[in-house]
């Protein structure tokens, strides 16, 4: 009775850790390896939202939004790409010596009103929100919106990766060259300006089989700049978000953008 007590107690608090893991969706990309060599070097690429870091249980990331980029700046189609229930599979030939970047992103405008009880969502172009009268809507609040989900691999020696300008990204320090025990600089910026106060939150993977998920809180500093040194080798989900406002086409907006990375830190 003792032992079935207990599987009892155990599924329920199990249950209930899954309620709330559901509201904590993550999406990441998760390459077979972050570092390799050769002259006929491939990896295999993983991709999904999911509970837990990094098991595949919720849906998965969409091939067709998917951009990779060379270490000399041109573009690379996935090979071998399967969507799965789960997760979205490819692969990667790195013909190329140097660093590839492995991204989806987006950028768009939201707008929110109220009509009686009613919350109504709108998304589209600054054109659109004239010329369908979303912005004579009484109360309607813009938002200008970025999200980018990225992991990196290098094939020899890293190369620098070029920033886009849009949206949150991460330089400083190369994501292809991180080692157990050593504390490396990283730098965020916010459409190619450094931001500043941006709260970070890193999540070594394999926090299925972990009682606590083991969030390490990190904030950047006024240039942009944090610092980071882990106590374990493996693969970490990186998270940050930013908030405030900007201009376009003479309106002022709020603005959000979301970054998300998956690092792999070496044994050192």
């Amino acid at each position: 009775m003792k032992a079935i007590a207990k599987r009892l107690i155990t599924a329920a608090a199990v249950a209930s850790l899954m309620v709330g893991a559901a509201h904590a969706h993550r999406a990441w990309f998760v390459p077979s390896a972050t570092v390799v060599s050769g002259d006929n070097a491939w990896v295999t690429i993983d991709g999904a939202v999911s509970n837990n870091l990094f098991f595949p249980d919720h849906r998965p990331m969409q091939i067709d939004a998917i951009s990779i980029t060379a270490p000399d700046g041109s573009t690379v189609k996935p090979a071998n790409a399967m969507v799965g229930q789960y997760r979205t599979t490819f692969d990667l030939k790195l013909e190329q010596k140097g660093t590839y970047r492995i991204a989806q992103a987006s950028n768009g405008l939201n707008a929110s009103w109220k009509e009686g009880t009613e919350t109504k969502r709108w998304r589209g172009t600054m054109g659109d929100y004239v010329s369908q009268g979303i912005d004579k809507k009484p109360g309607v609040q813009l938002t200008t919106s970025s999200r980018r989900v990225e992991t990196f691999v290098t094939n020899g020696a890293p190369t620098d990766v070029k920033l886009t300008g849009k949206g949150l990204e991460l330089s400083g320090a190369h994501p292809n060259d991180l080692y157990l025990g050593e504390e490396v600089t990283f730098k965020l910026t916010d459409n190619g300006k450094p931001a500043a106060n941006v709260e970070i939150t890193l999540i070594q993977g394999g926090d299925r089989y972990r009682e606590q998920a083991g969030e390490v809180k990190l904030k950047t500093d006024a240039s942009g700049a944090f610092k980071m040194k882990v106590e374990n080798a493996g693969m970490y989900w990186l998270e940050a978000e930013s908030r405030g406002t900007t201009t376009m086409e003479g309106k002022t907006l709020n603005s959000m953008s979301t970054y998300v990375a998956v690092l792999e830190v070496l044994p050192g």
